[in-house]
């Protein structure tokens, strides 16, 4: 199906689930308005052959019906505006939610990270305030349709070969989509580097990162690769462009043509006595008007396809979100539905949680990202997972959350292959601080509350949680307390050190309820010592006692030894496998890589 008729029923449910009374007024009078073009037309001929006529009472009935027709045209349009405004904002609002909930709503994060489905977010985001406007379109498509269709049939009752005039716009419209499709094809070519540009305004614009840019003299680069990067996405676009506007002025100068003959068809007829003088002003309103129509009809179109074009990119997205591995291509269909994992979490850890030759690799990626893990965690340890940057700890820690599915092997929470728990089942029982926690700016008990989010309106929980972080500091520095806003993202919020944030995070961490795994991923990179006890300290609180009454397992990453070797089970990733595992004695007494990072840390304190 091409884009315009998708397009058109696509806006058109939206448009009816969104306002559809509104809606309706907007059509009756958006109809009326453009039934009173034509109308003009046929007020002027009956002027014109009056007054040749003599006959003054009817030439003035026919110069106000003129009047109160052009005046319809111009005033109906303007009140089905204020009709159909509204519509517009609340589509686009309901669009914004639906592109946030395609984004975030599936469990995993596999989706996310084919570059093909950050181009399409991208496109989409860009689009979507666009809505009213294709709103506009659809409506004012169909009132030239209706208003075509009448002076199509006006043309044709002054003299038949009239009737061929519409068919001349056919020329125009199909180069006018010969033009959107070359427009179309260059914006898709430059989403990825559009994406870019994005991200370097965020670094130019952004405080957190501004103070650093400054501070590093780097601002002037980011500012002069931003405009150069624009610059070459301009180049492209405005090629596209230029050679769009030539199809678009070829097609109108066909349309020229034929409006001229058109005009010398009647002014012959009514040389010969064949027409009257009054045909030949309808035959040149008309022609006018259907200029105008013809013109009005291929930008009209060519917004409601690129309206379409939006909603295929929009259903790609739901495609892609509803399937564990997002398609290279555009052409993808989601494969046949399988039973949907309808198993639910353990109330309790009894064996722990097993991996049996686990591997993933990332989408496009040349070598996987870990491969053959073959490991147990015991139900109630604390497991430590050391290892070089790009060892693999992240992504064992993300495969353990569920955010990916492994590529090779299984992972079994007391026997239950994680692929067979209901979507959520086991995400809720994860209780995560990462090293590049959120930062979410809204009210206190918003942002540690969202950690289960039926809490949000409980004042108990969100308290209980900040206490066992050793965030009450920040509770007391909030103007506020718990109805204080964070951050000045958008407001004027309290501006907390990176500390509190994290301390933040941590309550966020310890509101989860009833976990099985609690993850702490590098949370102490950018912290001193004393801050790293309190964080660890805050986190024991509630891991001891979940270990012992639900035989709950705890994970976390580190660089310093003094934290890690408080662990009950030490697992050393290289290079995506597991080349060591042991308790610190154990793994210490071996002349291996674990004694290595140890002793050469150790030195630093000597």
């Amino acid at each position: 199906m091409s884009h315009l008729p998708y397009a058109l029923r696509w806006l058109g449910g939206l448009a009816l689930r969104a306002g559809g009374r509104r809606l309706g007024v907007a059509v009756l009078l958006l109809l009326l308005g453009h039934l009173a073009t034509p109308g003009t037309a046929l007020a002027l001929r009956a002027l014109t052959d009056e007054a040749l006529a003599g006959h003054g009472g009817a030439a003035l009935a026919a110069a106000l019906a003129t009047a109160g027709l052009l005046l319809a045209e111009l005033m109906l349009g303007h009140f089905a505006h204020l009709s159909y405004f509204e519509v517009g904002e609340t589509m686009e609002s309901r669009l914004h939610r639906e592109l946030a909930e395609v984004s975030n709503g599936v469990p995993g994060l596999a989706h996310a990270d084919r570059p093909e489905f950050a181009d399409t977010v991208t496109l989409v985001r860009d689009e979507l305030p666009g809505t009213r406007a294709a709103l506009e379109a659809l409506l004012t498509f169909l009132g030239l349709a209706v208003q075509a269709a009448v002076t199509t049939v006006l043309l044709g009752s002054v003299d038949p070969y009239l009737l061929l005039l519409p068919l001349a716009a056919a020329v125009p419209v199909l180069l006018g989509r010969r033009a959107e499709a070359l427009t179309d094809a260059a914006r898709e070519a430059t989403a990825a580097r559009l994406r870019y540009g994005h991200h370097l305004l965020g670094l130019a614009t952004t405080a957190r990162s501004v103070t650093e840019l400054r501070l590093l003299g780097g601002g002037s680069e980011v500012v002069r690769e931003h405009a150069a990067s624009w610059q070459e996405t301009s180049r492209v676009l405005s090629r596209a462009e230029a050679k769009a506007a030539a199809l678009r002025a070829l097609g109108q100068l066909w349309f020229a043509a034929a409006y001229g003959g058109a005009v010398l068809l009647v002014v012959a007829r009514a040389a010969d006595g064949t027409a009257g003088l009054g045909d030949v002003v309808l035959v040149i309103a008309l022609a006018v008007q259907v200029a105008t129509q013809v013109s009005g009809a291929v930008a009209q179109s060519g917004l409601l396809r690129g309206a379409g074009r939006t909603a295929r990119r929009l259903d790609r997205l739901h495609a892609w979100s509803r399937a564990s591995e997002p398609p290279p291509t555009a052409t993808f269909k989601p494969p046949a539905s399988a039973p949907a994992p309808t198993g639910g979490a353990p109330g309790r850890l009894d064996q722990g949680i097993r991996l049996e030759g686990v591997g993933f690799r990332y989408p496009g990626a040349d070598r996987p990202a870990l491969s053959g893990v073959d490991l147990l965690i015991p139900a109630g340890a604390t497991l430590a997972l050391v290892g070089e940057n790009g060892a693999g700890k992240s992504t064992l820690v993300k495969l353990l959350c569920g955010l990916y599915q492994p590529t090779e092997g299984r992972i079994l929470v007391d026997g239950t292959d994680l692929r067979e728990l209901a979507p959520g089942e086991w995400s809720a029982r994860v209780a995560p601080l990462f090293q590049d926690f959120a930062r979410v700016e809204l009210l206190l008990r918003e942002s540690v509350g969202i950690g289960v989010v039926d809490t949000l309106g409980e004042e108990g929980p969100v308290r209980s949680a900040l206490a066992g972080a050793g965030a009450e500091g920040v509770l007391e520095s909030v103007p506020g307390g718990l109805d204080g806003l964070l951050g000045r993202g958008y407001g004027d919020g309290a501006e907390l050190s990176g500390g509190q944030w994290q301390s933040i995070g941590l309550a966020r961490c310890l509101i989860r309820r009833d976990p099985l795994l609690m993850i702490l991923d590098e949370p102490a990179a950018a912290l001193d010592a004393a801050a790293e006890y309190r964080l660890f300290r805050g986190f024991d609180r509630t891991a001891e006692p979940a270990a012992r009454t639900r035989g709950a397992v705890t994970l976390f990453t580190s660089h310093r030894f003094s934290t890690v070797r408080r662990a009950d089970l030490i697992v050393v990733l290289e290079n995506g496998t597991v080349r060591e595992r042991g308790g610190h004695a154990e793994l210490m007494a071996q002349d291996g890589p674990y004694r290595e990072l140890f002793e050469l840390q150790a030195c630093g304190y000597h």
